[in-house]
């Protein structure tokens, strides 16, 4: 895969007309009821992998995202600056908002109806601030750990536990993730045979993880938000004699550079030269992110285009 990296800002366009996501029938209370738990004020189901008698949310699959609430001063953080703190939080409600309906629609094309997308999120408590930015058709299951290792293989077992045969686990840095990597991840999941489905990341990491059983070891020795996860993951999977599959690699939105990457993206129109990579990664096309494009149009309508402007020319000198 081959995209453009240029760090000019281009300027924005407005945004499409069809700036939502696409409305799906709900998981209605035979799937998953919507009943909650713990009594807490959420129009989502919130799923409670210590009782799973009481959710009959048993199926194939389940999709999760990672997510915390979109809060300023603890989302999002890598992208300040060039960004606030207001602004960071702003780009991440429009992330969750444009991943949740990329993951609902990709369940939504399941023929057999059986991949249920869940929000894994943190802090317990905040479950009201996460109403209408999912589509209906979510269910809540909050975050357990003190470590980024140790949440990742509390929310696979908890998935595990509540009756799916396996589950995928993404992250909500990348708005643009083709649904065809989703789509390909569920796939490889339902071929026979354990196994560990990775989709690497162009930082090292990986932007999801699915599996059919949770192995705390695939967890265990790694260097979290550092270039060699990737690899660790891997080698803990070999470790343990577990076949690995590996997607396409894409890439998180998690510094300025990332940032003006995606700006790219979604503004820059196509040139001659893109023209041939865009033919060849056609399967790979990147998903609208209707909601982060016209975040990002008002944020450099604003001061954030200066800012970027200048961490891009700063980088380019010390580069130089």
């Amino acid at each position: 895969m081959s995209r453009s990296r240029r760090s000019k800002i281009p300027a924005p366009r407005p945004p499409p007309s069809n700036f939502g996501y696409n409305q799906r029938d709900a998981i209605q209370s035979k799937d998953c009821p919507a009943a909650n738990t713990f009594g807490m004020k959420t129009s989502y189901p919130i799923l409670d992998p210590h009782a799973p008698e009481t959710h009959r949310t048993r199926g194939r699959c389940a999709l999760g995202v990672m997510i915390k609430a979109p809060r300023a001063g603890a989302s999002k953080t890598r992208l300040v600056p060039p960004l606030t703190h207001e602004e960071a939080a702003r780009l991440s409600v429009a992330f969750l908002r444009d991943t949740a309906a990329n993951m609902a629609d990709a369940c939504a094309e399941d023929s057999d109806g059986e991949v249920h997308a869940v929000a894994v999120y943190t802090p317990a408590g905040a479950e009201d601030e996460f109403d209408k930015l999912l589509p209906p058709t979510f269910a809540l299951l909050a975050q357990r750990g003190d470590t980024f290792g140790a949440r990742l293989f509390n929310a696979a077992s908890d998935l595990l536990r509540l009756g799916y045969e396996s589950c995928c686990l993404i992250d909500s840095d990348s708005p643009t993730l083709p649904r065809a990597l989703l789509t390909a991840a569920l796939a490889e999941l339902r071929r026979p045979g354990d196994r560990l489905v990775l989709g690497p990341a162009d930082d090292g990491g990986y932007y999801l993880i699915g599996m059919k059983r949770a192995r705390a070891r695939l967890f265990e020795e790694i260097a979290w938000s550092t270039a060699d996860v990737l690899a660790q993951t891997v080698e803990r999977a070999r470790e343990i004699k577990l076949d690995v599959g590996l997607l396409p690699a894409w890439y998180d939105v998690d510094d300025a550079q990332t940032l003006r990457r995606l700006c790219v993206e979604l503004f820059d129109a196509p040139n001659s030269d893109d023209d041939a990579d865009d033919a060849c990664d056609a399967r790979l096309a990147p998903y609208p992110a209707p909601h982060t494009r016209a975040e990002l149009a008002r944020l450099l309508e604003g001061e954030a285009r200066a800012r970027l402007l200048a961490e891009a020319a700063a980088r380019e000198g010390h580069v130089a």
